[in-house]
């Protein structure tokens, strides 16, 4: 665990050998003392990078964020994250923290030094600290959903992605935030999070969602979800969990409808889709996944379904260097061969199969097969 000396806020230092730890965190900028929750991959590792996703009112949302992460995490569908949530329910904070000027729509001088808390001190002191990937991700609910709009406004988007469950949106944020996504040049995750039930913004809110539904970019991926049984209370517990099998969805295992409806309908080689995929999730979180065992297998059913046998080599060099023990790289690489029409390559290529470890449905029984099987055909 790295250790610094952080001069400009008093800290008191974290123990990591707790998941999720609750700290008095001393801002400068808000003159305050402000309690911080945080929560820590059980595994942290140096080695690694970690998504931070920052949550305003912790006291409602910082453990149901948790729990999906954890949850989501430990099942593959999302990274593995660290989790920092401000509490604000005390002597009801949070209405200073996020207010906003009636004419102007912008934070009142309370909320732009809250702006700066989080932008300047807390944020800036776990990437400083900890090794944060730079994807981040904000989650409020109602007028502290609203104020994650503001970081919008930066030159570049301060978030990749946007949690909004139910917002009380300031003057004229149902117009500015769908212009705003319109303008930036990044990749944006943007998930409103509305009950059925009438509250006094769900005009507004609605305004917003046909604003930002019509802006047709590649870079912006807008999602809303409309929950009719919940209420103003119960909405997070409804939202949290669908918000991030949304943003999330591309670091999932490829599943059995994404391969037919994805692989099997493109007209690109079939290697290119699993490349393209794993270097769309390291450019958007900024690290580097390693393949799934069970996204190799659905390349490798598609190469056979489509009789795509070029891919099957650069699949095969993939291989190898992700499951450098195993005969799968070895065993793609013979196919590739005997399917091409180059027998004494394959031949020799599953020889060497054959003498590694087995992997999946692939087993030394399968290599001598096809080996006695290039025997008898060409007599080797």
């Amino acid at each position: 665990m790295k250790k610094c000396l952080f001069l400009l806020i008093g800290f008191t230092c974290l123990n990591l050998s707790a998941q999720v730890k609750k700290e008095i965190f001393e801002s400068f900028k808000l003159q305050e003392r402000r309690d911080v929750s945080y929560y820590f991959p059980e595994d942290y590792s140096d080695e690694k990078t970690y998504p931070l996703i920052v949550v305003l009112d912790a006291e409602y949302l910082f453990d149901l964020v948790v729990a999906n992460v954890k949850f989501q995490s430990r099942f593959d569908r999302m990274p593995e994250a660290i989790v920092v949530g401000v509490h604000q329910l005390q002597n009801d904070l949070r209405w200073e923290d996020c207010a906003y000027e009636e004419v102007s729509g912008l934070p009142t001088e309370k909320g732009k030094m809250f702006y700066e808390f989080l932008g300047t001190e807390l944020i800036p002191y776990l990437a400083t600290t900890y090794n944060i990937a730079p994807f981040k991700m904000f989650v409020g609910y109602d007028i502290t959903a609203n104020f994650g709009n503001y970081f919008l406004f930066k030159d570049q988007s301060f978030f990749n992605s946007y949690i909004s469950i139910s917002p009380v949106l300031a003057t004229e944020m149902e117009s500015r935030v769908p212009a705003r996504l319109s303008e930036l040049d990044q990749t944006i995750f943007y998930n409103l999070i509305v009950e059925k039930q009438p509250t006094d913004d769900r005009q507004r809110v609605l305004q917003m969602n046909t604003s930002i539904s019509s802006i047709t970019k590649e870079s912006l991926h807008y999602f809303f979800d409309e929950y009719e049984n919940a209420d103003h209370t119960s909405i997070a517990a409804y939202g949290i969990s669908k918000a991030f099998d949304n943003v999330f969805s591309i670091y999932r295992p490829i599943t059995p409808a994404e391969y037919k409806s994805d692989i099997l309908t493109s007209e690109e080689p079939v290697f290119n889709y699993l490349e393209n995929r794993y270097q769309t999730i390291e450019n958007l979180f900024g690290f580097e996944k390693p393949v799934e065992l069970n996204d190799i297998m659905a390349i490798y059913a598609a190469c056979l379904k489509k009789q795509d046998y070029e891919s099957l080599k650069p699949l095969a060099e993939l291989c190898k260097k992700q499951f450098p023990e195993t005969m799968m790289g070895f065993y793609f690489e013979a196919e590739h061969y005997e399917f091409i029409g180059e027998p004494k390559k394959a031949f020799k290529t599953f020889e060497k199969a054959f003498q590694m470890e087995e992997i999946d449905f692939l087993t030394k029984d399968m290599a001598l097969e096809k080996i006695d099987a290039l025997k008898a055909d060409f007599g080797y």
